[in-house]
């Protein structure tokens, strides 16, 4: 059938460029797996840095010193006459928009967590 040869023949050598374009080859190879293992561990490491690291907060939140557990019973004290026509919350600080009884307008920042009026904005045309 067919004339196979044996294994255990020696290869024969072979020539000089041919050699160096092997050795260049397995040196491309060794340098090529090298990067691929270290881009493999940074990739790793990336993974495990994000997984152990705490979430951080989004950039709107205040941290509240309120207890989860209890609410919060606090008292803000607004002008006499004051209407309140709106309201808004941000962190641990309410806005009241509303009118003195004079008639202008005005936006009250109070702070629950501090407990007092931080800010006072009188408002004209």
């Amino acid at each position: 059938m067919t004339n196979l040869e044996p294994d255990d023949q020696e290869e024969k050598p072979l020539d000089s460029a041919l050699e160096k374009v092997r050795r260049k080859m397995i040196r491309l190879q060794i340098v090529s797996a090298a990067v691929m293992v270290v881009s493999l561990m940074a990739v790793f490491g990336a993974v495990v840095y994000k997984t152990m690291k705490q979430p951080a907060k989004p950039a709107g939140q205040a941290a509240s010193n309120i207890p989860s557990d209890a609410p919060a019973a606090v008292t803000a004290l607004l002008p006499a006459g004051f209407t309140v026509q709106s309201t808004a919350l941000s962190g641990n600080q309410v806005l009241f928009y509303g009118a003195l009884a004079s008639g202008q307008r005005q936006a009250i920042v109070f702070d629950y967590g501090i407990g007092r009026i931080v800010a006072t904005i009188s408002l004209s045309n």
